[in-house]
């Protein structure tokens, strides 16, 4: 079944182009770069925005057994009144696996070892997982689920063998423009992706096996005010939309200890959330940046896929389930810096790092 459904909110079309993204000297060429507009989306659901929060030692899986009083969320370091508090252990949680086979952002020999490495992982446990999985193939001719939601590790690793990826055929699938023809089509779809889960319940977790998508950011790329513009209200549109359906990313690099220590950090420039257009780079729209916020990991250096994605599914839950009402603002897409505080020593809670606040609608 293709995902083909429009990611309406999040339209990098004509005007977020090769063109937009090209160094100054190429930029002066090119005209008419007028973008459509994102519209807002709103963190809240009701009003309301909730977390779901995992909370770790230093190292180790999760930890529960928690209560209420143990928690402190933080809006902007303000503190917020917890209106509801729901502790998820184990096996219980509602929780769905979505793992991105990515043959785009991938060489064709590392897809095979990307492939190799899932397939361990769905023969794990005597191939029964823990949470239903979906497999869905990534490539330039489109993307493609591979059969339906299962817990039965065999069913995914027959349909896995039956996927034919293919080489990419992209008539610019290299140099500056391929990269971004690479970073626009993987951005979008990550935004179908969300879309198409959001009507889901509960916790849905997406497992991107990847290097990532390129961030074509640095001393030579050039972007207009208005560029800018467009991309942060994109940047805020998709931040949002993941909150509301309750998806958290992981960043999984199958390269292992051939990547780069530069390539694989510099990521890291961009976590912090930018509050204004001015502050846009390409990279904010990175993948392992894009899980980092949404309180999921960024795997890398490890030659063994099936244990990183074990890992990510294993950092799934327990968890708990804490809501706030954020106070009104008047702003559109004003950057607020979430933070969850544990009171027991020795651990530390993660969740969703921020979200873009939206003027409440006028009556």
């Amino acid at each position: 079944m293709l995902i083909n459904k429009r990611f309406g909110c999040l339209f990098f079309a004509a005007a977020f182009s090769a063109a937009l993204l090209c160094p100054a000297a190429m930029f002066a060429q090119q005209a008419n770069l007028s973008a459509p507009q994102a519209q807002p989306a709103s963190a809240t659901v009701n009003g309301t925005i909730k977390l779901d929060v995992v909370v770790t030692e230093k190292s180790g899986p999760p930890v529960g057994g928690l209560q209420q009083q143990d928690f402190t969320v933080l809006d902007n370091k303000a503190p917020q009144t917890i209106t509801s508090f729901k502790p998820v252990t184990g096996r219980e949680g509602p929780i769905e696996v979505v793992i991105v086979i990515d043959a785009v952002n991938t060489a064709y020999t590392t897809v095979a070892v990307e492939r190799t490495g899932i397939d361990k992982f769905l023969q794990s446990e005597g191939g029964h997982l823990a949470y239903p999985v979906a497999l869905v193939l990534f490539t330039d001719k489109g993307t493609q689920m591979l059969g339906d939601f299962s817990t039965e590790g065999a069913t995914l690793s027959a349909a896995l063998a039956q996927a034919e990826p293919g080489l990419r055929t992209s008539t610019r699938s290299s140099g500056f423009y391929g990269a971004v023809d690479r970073m626009q089509l993987s951005v979008r779809t990550l935004g179908q992706l969300v879309a198409k889960e959001a009507p889901r319940p509960g916790r849905k977790i997406i497992l991107w096996v990847s290097p990532g998508w390129p961030l074509l950011s640095g001393p030579r790329t050039q972007l207009s005010a208005k560029d800018q513009q467009s991309i942060f209200t994109n940047i805020a549109v998709l931040s949002n939309q993941m909150l509301q359906s309750r998806v958290t990313l992981y960043s999984v690099n199958p390269l292992g200890t051939s990547e780069s220590i530069g390539r694989a950090n510099y990521y890291k420039d961009f976590v912090k959330g930018v509050s204004k257009p001015s502050q846009i780079a390409i990279g904010n729209l990175g993948l392992p940046v894009l899980a980092i916020q949404s309180g999921g990991l960024a795997l890398t250096f490890n030659n063994d896929i099936g244990t990183m994605l074990q890992q990510c599914v294993a950092d799934a839950a327990p968890y708990y389930e804490i809501s706030f009402v954020p106070a009104p603002v008047d702003q559109r897409d004003e950057l607020h810096n979430v933070e969850v505080q544990t009171s027991k020593p020795g651990l530390t809670a993660r969740t969703r790092q921020l979200y873009y606040a939206q003027p409440a609608p006028a009556k």
